[in-house]
């Protein structure tokens, strides 16, 4: 089955959601949504999600899912947003729990942050499979940008999150908390192992030198045989060599601190205090 697919392209995060439908129907799956967030102001924004919306109320669509690849590091998660205006169940892999254990330390979150992932929906573990209506998708455990990432393997189509970029921007970084440049060798050739001719979407596109315009999709075929960091049969020590000079040398993510805090909470905001005030943390030297 060929799901058809309504990408959203957010040019502050560089970051692609997805409206995944059934052609059969009108169910459909929200991928990765963004909730817009100015960091100077500490304001947060609809617009991204809202386009989103318009667009699935637009086409007359049921969202049965609202699907997260991971925690991100790089943007706020819109899902709950979604969930409350036109609904979904909230999913994430299983290993978020591992996620809030570390940062929930991190940002000294206290015993009354839960670390079991009850903020979600549903938690997938490898293995396991949904249904978008009449169509199935199945959940690949792809960990090694974190340990929590999944691919959502949709018909003929695959939701990478942040494991795999266009072919001639590469890989994602591994040298967040737990995440593990030979787990990330790993799991993208479990994807490579998918047929040649299933369709790769990606979580963020950097525009690659050289190239004029965003993009977003490829295939396994393209990735085999272009991706500049594991195409053309890379060798595992070789790649975990590049991969962890290059993480080396790479600044945070400008909204880590935020996102983080609000992604491992399904993407809700930290609880208010007593006089309804919601408030973020800045850990000193930790990240």
């Amino acid at each position: 089955m060929s799901p058809e697919i309504t990408a959203f392209f957010d040019p502050a995060t560089n970051t692609i959601s997805y409206v995944v439908r059934d052609p059969a129907g009108s169910a459909c799956a929200v991928i990765d949504p963004v909730l817009d967030f100015d960091y100077a102001s500490g304001r947060t924004d609809t617009t991204s999600a809202d386009r989103i919306i318009a667009h699935i109320q637009a086409n007359k669509l049921e969202v049965h899912w609202l699907l997260e690849t991971h925690v991100h590091a790089d943007h706020l998660s819109a899902a709950p947003y979604i969930q409350d205006r036109i609904g979904g169940k909230i999913g994430i892999g299983a290993n978020i729990r591992m996620v809030q254990e570390t940062f929930g330390k991190v940002f000294n979150e206290g015993t009354e942050f839960q670390r079991d992932g009850s903020q979600f929906d549903r938690l997938f573990s490898d293995g396991d499979s949904l249904h978008i209506g009449q169509m199935r998708g199945d959940v690949l455990h792809t960990p090694g940008h974190t340990p929590a990432c999944l691919t959502y393997v949709i018909g003929d189509a695959a939701f990478v999150g942040d494991t795999l970029f266009m072919p001639d921007f590469g890989t994602a970084r591994c040298d967040f908390p737990g995440g593990s440049s030979a787990q990330l060798y790993s799991s993208i050739h479990r994807i490579l192992s998918l047929p040649d001719n299933t369709r790769i979407f990606v979580g963020h596109d950097y525009k690659a030198p050289g190239r004029e315009e965003f993009a977003w999709e490829s295939t396994v075929g393209e990735q085999k045989a272009r991706n500049v960091h594991v195409g053309g049969g890379v060798a595992e020590a070789d790649f975990t060599a590049m991969r962890d000079a290059r993480d080396a040398q790479l600044a945070m993510p400008r909204l880590i601190i935020p996102s983080l805090q609000v992604n491992m909470r399904a993407g809700q905001m930290p609880p208010e205090d007593e006089s309804g005030n919601v408030f973020l943390k800045v850990p000193i030297n930790k990240l």
